[in-house]
């Protein structure tokens, strides 16, 4: 077998004197094998070297251009609008539309992860677009079918508001509810393969190599989410006056005409765009380190037979689409999966031998998990504020002036905070945080996604205070079982407060993880990295449904009369114990992503701190060669 060994000094570490050898650090043993290239069975490409649609490699990076194309549109208006529909077209209690409403959003977020291995996996980020763009767009016309043709919705005849409220209206058949969840899921399933991979293709397109790549990244993430921005905007004004001028029909065929327009921009882009090879399957490259170190689990590190850590030789790592990953000591028993012994032979199986860069991909996607997860809790926030403001949002008078806003319009005030923010971070907030933390972009990513959680806690904060003082009004003036009517001495845009904060902390927390999770995650996992930001916010939609449940069943008697704190009459229910609950989650989950974060250790950092560590080594190689 030829290969090439770097080993470790002779004797104990310098400065360290009878330390063993089983304490030294596990980077200085390195085997590079010209063999094991062809164990993977496709061999490796030019580390992550971008190509063009046929396949090619690009040479002169220069000559590339972007084309992003970030249409949520269609997102947003069903999750503000389709409340709204089954409450009053498919005759659905507000709670069971509220529930199905948080189930798409978290199928939508949550199925990402799909989306992000198939694009890493086989199809490449280009190809996923294309194909679940138009799954997104098959949905769309189906949920838009449903809105226009009588026969998909039950009798709307003698049901007016008394009737809705007393729950007298012609419910849905079961059919007719199963075709508008069918329609409805399946534009949830075309997201799994937008979310995880639109953000990460379009930083693609940028040249890692240029001096300016970091700025340059750091203000396209910035301008993705201000484009999610706009279209949300856009769904919570122009989409809901269609629904009203024109009817529902109207209003989810916009949606679907939105994204018909939004895939064929990104079809004629194509010619432009730089393309990262798929690696393989992540997941099989997971199982491979996990099986390989659970086979070595017993072999010490000083074992006789021990050779060194594997990997192949030469600057380009032999995993397709990616460049090498240096070791690092965390998780010291994955090691064990790329641990050379004498009897692997020359041709070894990857289910036995894995190289260090393998197993340092499984190290980083387990390293990156506590942050997401901490984010879970802003997502829970998010998707209570969506229906329960709107909830609240019903008794609220929602005149500006002479002018009356519809309820289904109040969540664009997050929207427009966060265009606002996103407008003016270069030119304020940069400058002020610069001077604050000394950080050249103002403050890194993970200070980032802890000033958006703290700011999400004083969002959630308010909204109990408020809700407080307007079910207490409410009481007072005689409008406790008048749920739906609006009290005209109380104004709505007390809400603007809450809104406004979550925007902002919207903005620092997912704009910060989006940019976190893409430069952390390995190069041939960029999807699953970009996937993680969205199974978080599927996460969050399916624990709002859960704590809701909960909440009702703990706190509501139906056969006592007992109102739950979730109660459909906002009124007699207990909306600010609810947030308070949340609030008090919130609390403790920022005390862990604190603490999570201040442990992380960003790649750069750890390869600086090999670099400082080799250094020592080879000076020492170099005066005993000389």
């Amino acid at each position: 077998m030829d290969t090439s060994e770097i080993k470790s000094p002779e004797g104990p570490l310098q400065g360290t004197p009878g330390t063993s050898m089983s304490r030294k650090k596990l980077g200085i043993y390195f085997i590079e094998s010209e063999d094991r290239r062809m164990a993977f069975g496709r061999g490796y490409t030019a580390g992550s070297t971008p190509v063009d649609i046929h396949g090619k490699s690009i040479v002169d990076l220069s000559k590339t251009g972007g084309n992003e194309m970030a249409e949520r549109m269609a997102y947003f208006g069903l999750s503000v609008n389709m409340v709204a529909f089954m409450f009053y077209v498919m005759h659905r209690p507000f709670t069971s539309s509220s529930n199905a409403v948080n189930n798409f959003l978290g199928i939508s977020q949550a199925s990402s992860v799909l989306g992000g291995f198939l694009a890493d996996a086989y199809l490449g980020r280009y190809w996923t677009i294309a194909i679940f763009t138009t799954i997104y767009l098959a949905g769309l016309t189906g949920i838009t079918l449903c809105a226009t043709m009588s026969i998909f919705v039950p009798n709307q005849e003698a049901c007016d508001q008394l009737s809705l409220l007393l729950g007298h209206c012609e419910p849905a058949k079961p059919w007719q509810m199963t075709y508008l969840y069918t329609v409805l899921y399946i534009t949830a399933f075309g997201a799994a393969g937008i979310r995880p991979c639109v953000s990460s293709f379009g930083a693609d397109q940028f040249d890692e190599r240029s001096k300016n790549y970091k700025a340059h990244l750091d203000r396209f993430f910035n301008l993705f989410y201000l484009s999610v921005t706009i279209g949300a905007i856009v769904a919570f004004t122009a989409v809901v006056y269609v629904q009203m001028k024109y009817g529902w029909g109207s209003a989810f065929g916009s949606l679907a005409i939105a994204m018909g327009i939004s895939n064929m921009v990104f079809f004629i882009g194509t010619p432009l765009y730089r393309h990262r090879l798929p690696g393989g399957s992540p997941l099989t490259r997971v199982a491979q380190v996990l099986v390989a170190a659970f086979r070595k689990r017993n072999v010490p590190f000083v074992s006789s037979d021990y050779v060194g850590l594997y990997e192949v030789p030469g600057r380009h790592s032999a995993i397709k689409g990616s460049g090498k990953i240096a070791h690092t000591d965390d998780f010291r028993f994955l090691d064990k999966a790329a641990l050379q012994l004498k009897e692997d032979g020359a041709n070894p199986s990857p289910w036995r031998l894995c190289t260090v860069t393998q197993v340092e991909e499984v190290k980083i996607l387990v390293k990156l998990i506590p942050i997401p997860a901490c984010t879970i809790m802003l997502n829970v926030i998010l998707t209570e504020f969506l229906t329960l403001s709107v909830q609240q949002a019903y008794t609220l008078n929602t005149h500006l002036g002479h002018l009356k806003l519809p309820v289904t319009c109040m969540p664009v005030f997050p929207g427009l905070s966060i265009f606002l923010i996103l407008s003016l971070y270069y030119q304020i907030f940069v400058p002020l945080f610069r001077r604050i933390t000394g950080h050249p972009h103002g403050a890194s990513q993970l200070q980032r996604v802890g000033i958006g959680l703290a700011v999400s806690i004083l969002s959630v904060a308010w909204a109990a205070i408020f809700e407080r003082y307007r079910r207490n009004y409410a009481i007072e003036h005689g409008y406790e079982a008048s749920f739906l009517t609006a009290m005209p001495n109380l104004s709505a845009y007390w809400l603007l407060i809450q809104y406004c904060l979550i925007g902002v902390a919207e903005v620092f927390c997912i704009v910060g993880l989006l940019e976190f999770l893409y430069e952390e995650a390995p190069d041939a996992m960029k999807s699953i990295g970009s996937a993680y930001a969205a199974l978080a916010g599927g996460l969050g939609c399916f624990v709002a449904t859960i704590i809701n449940s909960i909440i009702k069943s703990a706190t509501g008697n139906p056969d006592k009369g007992q109102q739950s704190w979730l109660s459909q009459n906002i009124n007699t229910g207990k909306f600010d114990n609810f947030y308070w609950l949340l609030t008090a989650l919130s609390l403790i989950n920022f005390c862990i992503f604190l603490y999570s974060a201040h442990r992380y250790q960003y790649r750069t950092q750890q390869v600086h701190e090999m670099e400082k560590h080799d250094m020592p080594n080879n000076e020492s190689s170099t005066t005993m060669a000389s």
